[in-house]
């Protein structure tokens, strides 16, 4: 049989179809080398991702320049519609919503790369753990299974022992606390501003008991 045979999954690619692709860097792949994928997951890859990337390109300019001017146009229309008297809204020039929406276009672009970049650092502890796996293997099962039984029994306790102490304790509990981290600091920034706008989930009770009072 040959390899097309073999591995029915060959998408075209650098690689020959048989291996598994690498998730971490196909990711890094899409903004270094555009429109290159080693192992692809499923036909047009390459096309899917060169999409993706000019999205994410045009997506720069319309946080810079549609974003502010919508939300003018919307305060001017708030402002018209808004009662004399009420002194809760304040009016803000063009300019002003340009600056802002500026800074927070540059906060939202390097906050995306440093996002990925920390995201990384799951794939920095899955490699160190098979580091650490062949480590064990080689020095206390390899080491001892030519010298006698006594020696690989031994040698069996102690890397079952640091399987079990290192890799399925502390390392799980280590990429537990990194996975939470991770969720709770760089997904939860998008959603989350520090404004001083006290949180309020949405309750389908309020909004009955609102309706009902109106």
């Amino acid at each position: 049989d040959t390899t097309a045979d073999l591995c029915p999954l060959d998408f075209g690619g650098s690689g020959d179809g048989c291996q598994p692709p690498n998730l971490i860097t196909t990711l890094i792949s899409i903004a270094l080398s555009p429109g290159n994928v080693d192992e692809p997951i499923y036909a047009g890859q390459d096309v899917v991702q060169l999409w993706l990337l000019a999205i994410a390109g045009l997506s720069v300019p319309i946080l810079l320049f549609a974003k502010p001017y919508f939300i003018s146009k919307d305060m001017k229309n708030q402002h018209h519609d808004d009662v004399e008297g009420n002194g809760h809204d304040e009016d803000h020039g063009l300019g002003e919503i340009i600056i802002h929406q500026a800074i927070e276009t540059i906060e939202f672009v390097l906050g995306m790369v440093s996002n990925t970049a920390s995201y990384l650092r799951l794939w920095a502890l899955s490699l160190a753990h098979s580091e650490l796996a062949t480590v064990f293997w080689e020095k206390a099962m390899l080491t001892t299974l030519n010298m006698n039984f006594f020696a690989a029994f031994l040698g069996f306790g102690v890397f079952a022992a640091t399987t079990f102490g290192v890799l399925l304790m502390m390392d799980v509990l280590e990429c537990f606390l990194h996975a939470l981290r991770l969720h709770w600091v760089e997904f939860q920034n998008k959603f989350f501003k520090a404004d001083g706008v006290r949180f309020a989930p949405y309750s389908f009770k309020h909004t009955i008991t609102d309706v009902t009072a109106a």
